[in-house]
């Protein structure tokens, strides 16, 4: 696939009827190999290539995509998505995007690709060490097994009004995950990463012992009163926090007043120490690239600037909707149009680590595990189940469970505390954070 047959397709699209077209093309391979107590138990391979077309007729537009790329399937995704494109509501802000805001190369090397592919051999040897070494770990009693991943893809779009780009990615990932315990008192601990290069793995063995350290450190969890007292998110799930906010900002929610911080544009929203940057262009980032997905440069910036909210992220489209400008957040897969995303998204202004944050504190819980979220998307009333560590003392005490957090994410964004000890995990990343007093429901 090259940049000719979009460009043919674009032509094709105009042909039938369309004013304006989009053509991408996506290009996976992938392998996966899981292994569980020793036994080999799944190997996936994945490869795939597909086409996306989004067309306007007038104000009126309409996607599609489709794994046929052959010459007859290509002129089937046209005229089905033209005549979709003539029956579909008028819609006034939809466009592509302001032709003097389209990414032109040469692009920054980002070093997004690593062309060394991994035989199965290596990927089961990687698992294999992993889980080998969470279950050597003194209490692990069982294991949820150890899985390496590998991947390649590459994504191309062109547009009718002359932008043309293309970027090729690879990522390598390992997991391991362990049980602790027995019966009605065990326990999981997880741990894993993924990177673009292979050299950037941690070791196998590494991911695997603390695993199993994760597992054996939830034994003999307790229920707890509820009550009212700090609570400290661990750096390793603290950016859970980040998905309300981001969704807050997010162009299309503001714009159909759906969202809990749509007048606090320019206003604190965050204590005047705290900063969240977002930067496309980080090299090897999980979340990099040089144009989002409409083509748009993109560029480093603050969503919050020593504690005030500086930006929405904004496609084409909510851009034109709130009278503002794309910022380089567009969004999208093959087929529908654009939403919004960030990239390497992280939260800076902290001076202490877990330790510190929890000598702070004195007394309170530490989460470490986070599941069934409830956001009220107009409100920001939130509330999450979690698990972790009661501490007492500035030092932690014992584990817990079964229990909920809540608040509203207006006052607990205004009074979090990031600490110091951000790691590079993914590509949304926080330090521990500290919320000085929250609501916590237990037995």
């Amino acid at each position: 696939m090259d940049e000719t047959l979009l460009n043919d397709l674009l032509d094709a699209a105009r042909a039938a009827g369309a004013d304006a077209a989009e053509a991408a093309y996506a290009e996976r391979q992938s392998l996966s190999i899981t292994v569980r107590t020793g036994a080999l138990e799944e190997v996936e391979r994945e490869e795939a290539r597909d086409l996306g077309l989004r067309v306007f007729v007038g104000q009126r537009h309409a996607s599609i995509s489709g794994s046929d790329i052959s010459k007859a399937g290509r002129e089937r995704l046209v005229e089905r998505v033209v005549a979709m494109a003539r029956l579909a509501p008028e819609d006034p802000y939809a466009s592509l995007a302001p032709r003097d805001r389209l990414a032109e190369g040469p692009y920054p090397d980002l070093d997004l690709y690593d062309p060394q592919e991994p035989d199965p051999e290596t990927l089961e040897a990687q698992a294999r060490e992993a889980e080998e070494a969470a279950r050597s770990v003194e209490g692990v009693t069982n294991s949820d097994g150890g899985s390496a991943t590998w991947s390649s893809s590459r994504w191309m779009l062109a547009t009718s009004h002359g932008f043309a780009g293309s970027h090729r990615t690879s990522s390598f990932s390992l997991y391991a995950s362990a049980i602790a315990g027995e019966g009605l008192g065990m326990e999981r601990g997880g741990e894993g990463r993924g990177v673009r290069h292979r050299e950037d793995l941690p070791d196998a063995a590494w991911i695997g012992s603390e695993a199993g350290r994760h597992a054996v450190r939830r034994l003999g969890a307790r229920k707890i009163a509820s009550t009212t007292a700090p609570v400290i998110f661990e750096n390793r799930i603290a950016a859970s926090l980040l998905g309300p906010f981001l969704g807050a900002i997010s162009g299309p929610s503001v714009a159909r007043g759906v969202s809990f911080l749509k007048d606090k544009l320019h206003q604190p929203v965050f204590a005047d120490n705290v900063s969240i940057l977002d930067d496309p262009l980080r090299v090897r980032g999980l979340g990099s690239g040089p144009f989002d997905d409409e083509g748009v440069t993109t560029e480093p910036m603050a969503l919050v600037d020593e504690g005030v909210l500086t930006t929405w992220l904004l496609n084409t489209a909510s851009a034109r909707q709130l009278g503002m400008e794309t910022t380089g957040h567009a969004s999208r897969g093959l087929a529908g149009p654009p939403g919004t995303g960030t990239s390497n998204v992280i939260i800076t202004g902290g001076d202490r680590d877990l330790s510190g944050l929890m000598a702070d504190a004195r007394a309170g819980l530490l989460v470490t595990s986070m599941f069934g979220p409830s956001l009220n998307g107009n409100t920001g009333d939130w509330s999450i189940g979690c698990s972790g560590f009661w501490f007492e003392g500035g030092e932690i005490a014992y584990p817990v469970n079964e229990i909920t957090v809540a608040g509203n994410l207006i006052d607990i964004y205004r009074r979090l505390v990031p600490g110091n000890d951000l790691v590079i995990r993914g590509s949304h990343d926080s330090p521990s954070l500290l919320v000085d007093a929250l609501a916590i429901a237990g037995s």
